[in-house]
């Protein structure tokens, strides 16, 4: 009676830990940008008063989500760089990560909302930013800048203002351009895929909201919601 009862009971025990120490491995989201967390979830804000950026409830049936308010006479609000673990999340190169986000502008002229950073300035880097997107001219716009600052459209669509898009960014860093590579899916389908140089000599790093020169004159709001970075598209669409 004893050695069947072992006989059933090693197994299930084992199989048990099995799935205990399978679960974590299997996790690849890296971040919940939750906009419950409030500006916590970032690792730093980059938008001078009396910008802000906060999280607020706009009674839409979304709950809390981030609003990125850049008032006349500034060019930039935009949150850098996530927080995990209370620490700033470091990229890394040769590795695949997937960034998703919601995306809703208060004008058809929002500039820059999102940013593939490099670090450095000047001669510290080749690629300022190697992907970037922009909504200019009432379109949703998606670019590839090469090294040398040549920019490459590699997809655009019409976009409605105060209306909620499904952005999810998929990016292999490399230095080496015929290995980095970068896939855009737009309300869950995929609009877009490129090879290129996605890594620069510094690193590279997110940063999201608001940012343009040619948008000092306007007062733009981006509000953003569901923010999640991980390693593959279901972990973030």
């Amino acid at each position: 009676m004893l050695m069947r009862l072992l006989r059933w009971t090693i197994p299930a025990i084992a199989c048990s830990l099995g799935l205990i120490y399978a679960s974590p491995a299997s996790a690849s989201i890296i971040w919940n940008g939750d906009a419950a967390g409030g500006t916590g979830v970032f690792s730093s804000i980059l938008c001078d008063s009396p910008g802000s950026v906060t999280a607020q409830d706009n009674n839409d049936g979304r709950g809390q989500v981030f609003k990125f308010n850049k008032p006349l006479g500034l060019e930039r609000c935009e949150a850098h760089g996530i927080s995990v673990g209370g620490s700033r999340y470091t990229f890394k190169n040769n590795s695949t990560y997937y960034l998703g986000w919601d995306t809703s502008t208060n004008t058809p002229d929002a500039a820059t909302i999102f940013q593939w950073k490099s670090y450095g300035t000047g001669d510290q880097h080749q690629q300022n930013y190697p992907v970037l997107m922009k909504v200019e001219g009432g379109q949703l716009k998606l670019f590839y800048i090469a090294p040398g600052e040549d920019w490459q459209l590699k997809w655009s669509t019409p976009v409605e203002t105060s209306t909620y898009k499904r952005i999810v960014l998929g990016i292999h860093t490399s230095s080496d351009a015929s290995s980095g590579w970068v896939e855009a899916y737009y309300n869950g389908t995929k609009v877009a895929e490129f090879s290129g140089r996605t890594w620069d000599d510094l690193g590279n790093d997110i940063r999201w909201g608001t940012y343009g020169a040619e948008v000092q004159d306007k007062r733009v709001i981006n509000w953003i919601d569901d923010l999640k970075v991980g390693t593959t598209y279901g972990d973030v669409d």
